[in-house]
C-alpha cells in the first residue's frame, strides 16, 4: 500500500495572511496590557492594596 505526503509549504500569500495574523494578535495583547495599566493607575492606593499591588507594580505590568 503506497501512502502520499499531504502536507505542502504554505503560499505566499498563506505567510503573509500568517505573519499579519500574528502581528495582529501582538497588537491586542499589547493594547490589553495597556488598557489594564490605565485602570489600575485609576484605583486608589487603598484599592491597590487590596488586590496586592503597589503604584510601583503598575509600570511592571507587562
Amino acid at each position: 500500500m503506497a501512502s502520499f505526503e499531504t502536507t505542502s509549504t504554505p503560499s505566499f500569500a498563506g505567510r503573509i495572511r500568517d505573519t499579519f495574523t500574528v502581528f495582529a494578535a501582538q497588537v491586542a495583547h499589547w493594547n490589553e496590557k495597556r488598557l489594564t495599566r490605565k485602570a489600575l493607575e485609576q484605583l486608589t492606593d487603598r484599592e491597590l492594596e487590596d488586590i496586592g499591588m503597589s503604584r510601583a507594580d503598575i509600570p511592571r505590568y507587562r
